[in-house]
């Protein structure tokens, strides 16, 4: 290191021309040793100064030419570890032989592998719901922008377990929870490889069906409601699950919070009919 900090006046920003300025002062070393000579003897001989100015000429072009290529793994290393530091996918890394170059690429894989594991990790952390496993808000956006590419009809759920916070006060949170996880692995087994499921907060869920007309999700809401219902191994036989749901209708990307208003205002109207039933977004 240190001549390396005691040649950083040489070029401070590019160490591949500090690296050629050296070599092509060492392949002069010759040259002028040659002209000092004959200077010094008095005896010039001007063959042979060509024969050294011609073969210094061609050993600096060979050296610079060689340096350059010997330099482009240590750059393209830095370009990769400047990639994985910014986030971004370094795409494929070259490997080295058992060198200072190739342990250098080595240890930017091991980088690369780690990093993405680590993004991939935070990501999925980030996009779902670490209770029941399920899409958060931000997951269901991501998802609901694929599956709305296309303009077509789709329907938008949104579902409130009825009367949850009773079930956390009598039966306690971890039963709530417990409850919660239920109803997410109720909901993924009822739906289509096309629909997407998210936790929307607390005791609601979202459903986005794309393809679908909104009686058609009705229908599919009737069902899973009913089997809900009847499911007594949810919480406890004596105190029956039941669910109340809003369905609004949408047609692309753009009318998703719209529906979300919509369908959040067809489920008060569920509750406030009596609560374990399915109301269509008005008009």
């Amino acid at each position: 290191m240190r001549f390396y900090n005691a040649t950083t006046f040489l070029f401070r920003r590019h160490y591949e021309w500090r690296i050629l300025f050296i070599c092509f002062f060492a392949v002069h070393v010759p040259l002028l040793a040659t002209l000092a000579f004959q200077a010094f003897s008095g005896g010039w001989s001007v063959p042979t100064l060509i024969v050294v100015l011609g073969a210094t000429l061609a050993g600096t072009i060979f050296g610079v030419l060689a340096i350059h290529g010997l330099l482009s793994p240590i750059r393209k290393a830095t370009n990769l570890l400047r990639a994985i530091q910014a986030g971004e996918h370094p795409g494929a890394i070259p490997t080295g032989s058992d060198d200072l170059v190739g342990r250098l690429l080595d240890g930017v894989i091991v980088a690369a592998h780690e990093s993405s594991t680590r993004i991939a990790r935070l990501e999925t952390l980030s996009e779902h719901d670490p209770l029941t496993g399920l899409l958060n808000r931000r997951g269901f956006r991501k998802a609901a922008e694929r599956a709305l590419s296309r303009p077509g009809n789709a329907v938008l759920a949104l579902i409130d377990l009825d009367h949850f916070k009773l079930v956390n006060d009598r039966f306690g949170h971890e039963a709530g929870d417990t409850l919660l996880r239920k109803l997410a692995q109720a909901l993924e087994a009822d739906l289509r490889r096309s629909d997407v499921c998210c936790r929307w907060g607390g005791e609601e869920f979202a459903l986005l069906f794309p393809d679908t007309l909104v009686d058609e999700a009705r229908l599919v809401m009737e069902r899973l409601r009913a089997s809900i219902a009847l499911d007594t191994g949810l919480l406890d036989e004596a105190w029956p699950v039941t669910l109340s749901c809003g369905l609004a209708p949408l047609r692309s990307l753009t009318e998703l919070d719209e529906a979300s208003r919509r369908a959040d205002a067809a489920l008060y109207e569920a509750k406030e009919a009596g609560r374990n039933r399915v109301r269509i977004a008005r008009s």
